[in-house]
């Protein structure tokens, strides 16, 4: 059993205090020995685990429990208000950042404090969906029928669903507002006076909850990479991707050294998306399991991943990768067609991420525009712009949240929004769209990057201008590392 696995166990048998039921309960946070990860050494923590209800909305909830880290500041005379931060998702776990703590600015000035989010993998209990992850690999396999692919994700939602209401788990209380409320009652369990709040894609609609319900000990507040409330994910998904890409190609047009090495390169390359949407390339590859060459037929909608599946360290690359499809040159794509064939995922938090996008972006979706939106771009015909099908959120059949949980939050208090230039998964455009309401708001866009700017450990300026912000929140950030971040120099060869 490797390390991981032994992890896993030790994390499963510990679950005692979960499914608890009690009258009259009031929060608790209860320091444990046994952490999730190898904390750097020198580093001082504290690292426990945050009780609180299941479902607040039930009377006779059981409880559930979140673990949490408490890393103490390097400043011999830390600042009081410290940092809580939570990761992206839904459904993505924030405690791996417990082994990193030496690159984090933050503890430069202030105590820095990692909260998981409820159902995710180091939280009791943990919405894990493997039978989601089976699907999915199977779904992705060169054989797949992809006639079956409706019934075959439908099977797997249902089993999952069953599986963990079996074990006693309420789907109904994993949303946003619970996780909002998780981070207030730990506020209010460590009695801090004033704090700072950290968020990343997902969790920055945690941040607008906690300032429209819970203001009142905010003092700071960074949504990189912000998803606003009011935003129908599911209806624009497939047009901000293709106006990312249209941007990138557009910036690669307006340099003379790529330009020269890639003439007219964006019409070509939504030409041949469009082309391969019509007649799929046909691409071999070995399986490395049982030695047998397998046929893809990739679309469009299987070729923009020369751009989905690229980190901002690899913008640069973007426009050569391009010319290797235009030039038959499959070495990235079979690379790429390599992961199919590994085992599937633990699936992770999938049953987190479905209990929080069907209750909160799935009803205020039109299943008119969704379905407008797969068929309306003829290079990537067919994707769908919606994270989960209507269907498997009827499975799922979690409540909608309240009309408020779609409505802009307004807010005095200091936020400072920030973006990668392209970035298709939160564009530019929907940080600018919430100024209007946080009237005391800063927006950077870091040139040339994609999604979530500070955790880009290649060029930590954006997690430097987030530190200077809490620093001086009423003060619009400016370290001198922006002024050094240039368009992308796009490499020719």
């Amino acid at each position: 059993m490797n390390k991981l696995s032994k992890l896993i166990v030790i994390l499963l048998m510990s679950t005692i205090c979960f499914g608890q039921k009690k009258a009259n309960f009031e929060p608790t946070f209860t320091k444990s020995k046994e952490t999730t990860h190898n904390i750097p050494k020198g580093q001082e923590y504290t690292f426990g685990y945050l009780e609180v209800l299941e479902n607040r909305n039930d009377p006779n909830s059981q409880t559930i429990q979140i673990p949490v880290y408490i890393f103490k500041s390097r400043n011999a005379r830390p600042k009081t208000d410290p940092i809580i931060y939570t990761v992206g998702g839904p459904g993505s776990t924030t405690m791996p950042s417990a082994q990193y703590m030496n690159y984090y600015k933050y503890l430069d000035d202030r105590d820095f404090i990692l909260l998981e989010q409820r159902g995710n993998f180091y939280a009791k209990p943990h919405l894990d969906c493997p039978e989601w992850s089976k699907a999915l690999s199977t779904s992705n396999l060169p054989d797949f029928d992809s006639k079956k692919s409706d019934s075959l994700f439908a099977a797997a939602a249902q089993s999952c669903r069953e599986r963990l209401v079996n074990k006693g788990i309420d789907l109904e209380g994993y949303t946003t507002n619970e996780i909002a409320a998780d981070i207030n009652d730990l506020v209010n369990v460590l009695n801090i006076k004033e704090y700072n709040l950290l968020t990343i894609s997902y969790s920055t609609k945690i941040a607008q909850v906690l300032l429209r319900d819970y203001p009142e000990r905010i003092r700071s507040v960074v949504m990189d990479s912000p998803l606003p409330l009011e935003v129908n994910y599911d209806e624009e998904s497939v047009k901000n991707l293709l106006e990312s890409v249209d941007k990138l190609l557009s910036d690669c047009e307006a340099h003379k050294e790529c330009i020269g090495a890639f003439p007219n390169i964006k019409k070509r390359f939504f030409d041949y998306l469009t082309e391969k949407t019509k007649d799929p390339l046909e691409v071999t590859i070995e399986n490395p399991q049982s030695g047998q060459v397998e046929t893809f037929y990739l679309t469009g909608a299987d070729l923009i991943t020369v751009f989905t599946s690229a980190s901002t360290g690899d913008v640069v690359h973007i426009p050569l990768e391009i010319n290797k499809l235009f030039n038959n040159d499959m070495t990235s794509v079979k690379e790429r067609l390599s992961y199919v064939f590994r085992e599937p995922g633990n699936g992770a938090g999938v049953g987190m991420r479905l209990s929080v996008w069907c209750a909160e972006e799935n009803p205020f979706s039109s299943k008119e525009t969704i379905d407008a939106e797969t068929t309306k771009y003829p290079q990537v015909e067919g994707l769908s712009p919606s994270v989960f099908a209507n269907e498997i959120c009827k499975i799922w059949s979690v409540k909608k949240v309240s009309e408020i949980e779609n409505k802009a939050v307004s807010s005095a208090i200091p936020v400072l929004l920030i973006s990668g230039e392209y970035d298709n998964e939160t564009p530019v455009k929907w940080a600018e769209s919430m100024k209007d309401n946080l009237t005391n708001s800063y927006h950077l866009i870091f040139r040339g990057w994609k999604h979530t700017p500070t955790t880009n450990w290649g060029n930590q300026c954006a997690m430097q201008a987030a530190n200077d912000f809490f620093n001086n929140p009423n003060t619009k950030p400016n370290p001198d590392c922006i002024a050094q971040i240039e368009s992308p120099e796009f490499k020719t060869e």
